[in-house]
């Protein structure tokens, strides 16, 4: 088994939470992305953000949502996402940056639109009656 360890943006509002769908792909994701060597959890989550939305993580407005596992989506089976999520405060336009070609505002309802790592994500955030 393969892991693949990423931190994500879990951001609501209104009911629901924000996701991003990379130029040339038709799933979506939670804003973030893969640790580099030494990075802690808030660095990357601060430096993915930027590089995605254009916006800046506001730091010690973190909050843990939680981790999570789910097969990659398009990768081969034995490769496993763990996704360590946050909510935090941002300074700045949220609009697509880099390889981002599309933000939406996602409810429960949409989980079919994003992969299997953000689908529990969603399902935890429903769970809790975050989104609608």
């Amino acid at each position: 088994m393969r892991n693949i360890d990423k931190v994500a943006w879990v951001r609501v509002e209104d009911g629901r939470v924000l996701a991003a769908r990379s130029r040339g792909k038709d799933t979506f994701y939670l804003p973030g992305g893969k640790r580099e060597p030494g990075e802690s959890d808030i660095d990357t989550l601060v430096r993915e953000v930027t590089e995605e939305l254009s916006v800046t993580v506001v730091r010690g407005t973190e909050s843990l949502v939680g981790t999570f596992e789910a097969p990659a989506h398009g990768r081969d089976p034995d490769v496993v996402v763990r996704m360590t999520c946050y909510t935090a405060d941002y300074e700045g336009t949220l609009a697509p940056n880099s390889e981002i070609e599309e933000l939406r505002w996602l409810g429960h309802a949409d989980r079919s639109l994003v992969s299997a790592v953000s689908r529990s994500v969603l399902d935890h955030l429903a769970a809790k009656s975050l989104i609608d």
